[in-house]
């Protein structure tokens, strides 16, 4: 280095000595850079028309919609079985459930029958040809709040069938499933029900037995005995409620909270009327007298669930078709893959990627070798592979 340079003037000449070279290299395979990833391009492109086209049919539907239902005012008036119903609804968000059950096994594996995709997708197992079913279905729920499934298949026909029977399985499957709110209310106080009907009759069989009949006590002057009775129905509910809220919500939550009060207050005033019971005449007490209590309590609680077991039927009436179809699927008339400009541009811009990067390798590396020292390590490195070659 000139003694008159100084080390900033010496790196700036490397680095325009490095970018002139940079240069020449990209000069001197100027042609093979043009014209190579052209032809990698061109020879994509062609091969693009060799791959069978895919079509993409569409169908839009829409999901069941959060309402107010025939039960709504009831519940109002029945608070200690209000959030019993919230409890066995649960439903938070609809959409998510709708697409879980368009992507579930049961509802793949009806396709597969349907369409016999054993064959169409060459499949020996039936997982496989699950997997094969799952990469060809897209489900997606948009903000808008519409469900979108989207089938890819080689025959445009077959394509606009299986996007339409997704939603003709989907409405079977939902039709043995409690789904909606109404069904699932309905479920879970026909079991409450069947449970009180059983309990009712046991009591009203033991109050048989001792030789008393219902009819008697209903007319006999026992309205302290009925209140006892329904109050402790209607703390039997509270408690069932309480202990659903627990599976949804902390026990700080404003309505569980809330819950509890009530629960305390049935509590005292079943005190209440307990005490006064116990100053009753004797006449009025016995056995005769808690087996009738009992009877009540059995009475009360069967109303109860029977009235939320008829409104939960209404309701479910009510839902009908669950499922809406927005936009049947038509059969595509325009592919959707193979995207051929697509893969002749990526085509191109690899190769042409590639190409550069090797032409500067090969620069580097003839560089290299002029250097005496450096000559000597890429030959040991050459030996070497070449040896470990012939052994293996």
């Amino acid at each position: 280095m000139d003694s008159s340079q100084t080390p900033h003037q010496s790196i700036q000449d490397e680095d325009e000595i490095s970018l002139l070279d940079l240069a020449e290299t990209v000069a001197e395979r100027f042609w093979l850079l043009v014209f190579g990833p052209l032809a990698v391009g061109l020879t994509a492109l062609g091969v693009s028309f060799l791959i069978p086209p895919t079509f993409t049919a569409r169908t839009v539907l829409m999901p069941p919609q959060a309402q107010q239902s025939a039960a709504a005012s009831l519940l109002q008036s029945l608070g200690a079985l209000g959030g019993v119903a919230g409890a066995a609804a649960g439903i938070k968000n609809p959409n998510d459930q709708i697409v879980a059950l368009l992507k579930s096994r049961t509802l793949s594996d009806r396709m597969i029958e349907r369409f016999d995709l054993m064959k169409v997708f060459n499949a020996k197992l039936r997982q496989a040809a699950r997997k094969a079913l799952e990469g060809s279905v897209r489900v997606s729920s948009g903000k808008d709040g519409l469900i979108v499934v989207e089938v890819d298949d080689k025959d445009p026909v077959r394509a606009a069938d299986m996007a339409n029977a997704y939603i003709e399985e989907l409405s079977r499957l939902m039709g043995g499933l409690a789904v909606t709110e109404a069904q699932q209310r309905r479920v879970f106080f026909e079991r409450q029900l069947k449970e009180a009907r059983d309990n009712l009759t046991q009591a009203e069989i033991a109050l048989k037995s001792g030789g008393i009949e219902a009819d008697i006590f209903k007319s006999s002057p026992a309205a302290a005995v009925t209140a006892v009775a329904q109050v402790q129905a209607q703390i039997a509910a509270q408690e069932v409620r309480l202990g659903s809220m627990r599976g949804y919500m902390t026990e700080s939550a404003p309505e569980f909270r809330q819950g509890l009060v009530e629960l305390q207050a049935l509590r005292a005033q079943l005190a209440k009327l307990e005490a006064t019971d116990r100053t009753m005449p004797g006449d009025a007490g016995g056995d005769y007298i808690t087996r009738f209590r009992e009877y009540k309590y059995f009475e009360t609680l069967f109303e109860l669930f029977a009235k939320q077991y008829e409104i939960a039927r209404v309701d479910e009436s009510r839902d009908g078709a669950v499922i809406q179809i927005v936009d049947p699927a038509v059969v595509p008339e325009w592919k959707t893959k193979p995207k051929r400009a697509l893969i002749a541009v990526i085509a191109t811009l690899a190769a042409g990627f590639g190409l550069l990067l090797l032409v500067f390798v090969r620069k580097a590396l003839s560089n290299a070798s002029q250097d005496a020292e450096t000559a000597a390590k890429l030959e040991r490195i050459r030996r070497a592979i070449g040896f470990r070659t012939r052994k293996a």
